[in-house]
């Protein structure tokens, strides 16, 4: 039996400007086919009926995925008063009405009460498991999921602008983790009525913004044109260490490199060594903390100060 074609091994980030009407999942497979690529990954789904900001990791970069989700996220979204639905956005059936219209100042006030570190009940049409299974799964089938509350953390949230008396546009930054819809639903209560998102565009990923995005339709017919080449779609790649740009870089040599590359440890051994890491201002009561080795001007793994060491914690095949 042949065996399957496992793609090539090519590495980076493309930032894709999501449009509506698709999912998370389709996208990855769509750019995984496009760029013919061994490995492929998002940093945080969007829903179908959001656009904006969806970072694909091609082959090593999966591996810096955690990075980018990490990262903060920036979106605008609109509320329609009036209806609640099941799925917290407009694709759900309606489950409750109201005639209560919030004021503009009133609007405006509410905000100030989701900033911070808030609680927040998961939508019941969330990927989060209950009991090995997804929670749309249950809610499509016609099951109640309840979900338990969990701490996120809002950043910032402005009235952005009240189009109508039945809708209101609002800016969010927000660390992972927080829905959206969950959040339009809460200021919807809040403010003595109910609500639900009709539009949600995601305007960043942590490092990843719209100046980086290149739109689905573009990249299609990138690859679509007359004797085009792999190379004029590898000219969008992002390099794979982008999410990287807060995690201290240490310099290795050429034989500290290849080490690393093979999986061994690096010996802090001389004093430039101990003295080049006592820089970084590392937090030594901190297990987790993570550096990026380099060699020259390539990544060559995510390590771990460990004594007098560096070690290896994942590395990159580059």
């Amino acid at each position: 039996m042949a065996r399957k074609k496992r793609g090539r091994p090519v590495h980076g980030w493309v930032v894709v400007d999501k449009p509506v009407g698709v999912t998370s999942t389709q996208v990855v497979g769509r750019i995984r086919r496009i760029f013919d690529a061994e490995k492929a990954g998002h940093a945080g789904t969007l829903d179908p009926l959001a656009s904006g900001i969806l970072p694909i990791a091609l082959g090593e970069a999966t591996k810096t995925v955690p990075y980018a989700m990490d990262g903060e996220k920036t979106y605008r979204f609109t509320v329609r008063w009036g209806e609640a639905r099941d799925t917290d956005d407009a694709e759900g059936r309606v489950t409750a009405t109201s005639e209560m219209r919030p004021e503009p100042d009133a609007v405006a006030a509410v905000v100030q009460r989701f900033i911070g570190e808030i609680s927040q009940v998961p939508p019941a049409f969330s990927a989060i498991k209950v009991d090995g299974e997804r929670a749309y799964d249950l809610a499509r089938a016609g099951e109640a999921v309840q979900l338990a509350a969990r701490l996120i953390r809002i950043d910032d949230l402005r009235l952005a602008e009240i189009p109508d008396r039945d809708h209101a546009t609002f800016d969010v930054q927000s660390g992972k983790g927080a829905y959206m819809r969950g959040l339009a639903r809460d200021i919807a209560l809040a403010l003595g009525t109910v609500g639900h998102i009709v539009a949600l565009r995601r305007t960043r990923v942590g490092p990843f913004g719209l100046d980086d995005a290149v739109p689905l339709e573009h990249i299609d017919a990138l690859a679509k044109q007359p004797g085009a080449e792999q190379s004029a779609l590898d000219g969008i790649l992002l390099p794979v260490e982008t999410p990287l740009d807060d995690i201290p870089a240490v310099a290795l040599t050429e034989a500290e490199a290849h080490r690393m590359r093979h999986g061994q440890s690096v010996a802090l051994l001389r004093r430039s060594d101990r003295e080049r890491i006592a820089a970084l201002d590392l937090d030594p009561d901190n297990p987790d903390a993570i550096v990026l080795a380099t060699c020259g001007d390539a990544p060559v793994a995510l390590a771990r100060i460990d004594g007098g060491e560096i070690r290896p914690v994942r590395i990159l095949n580059l």
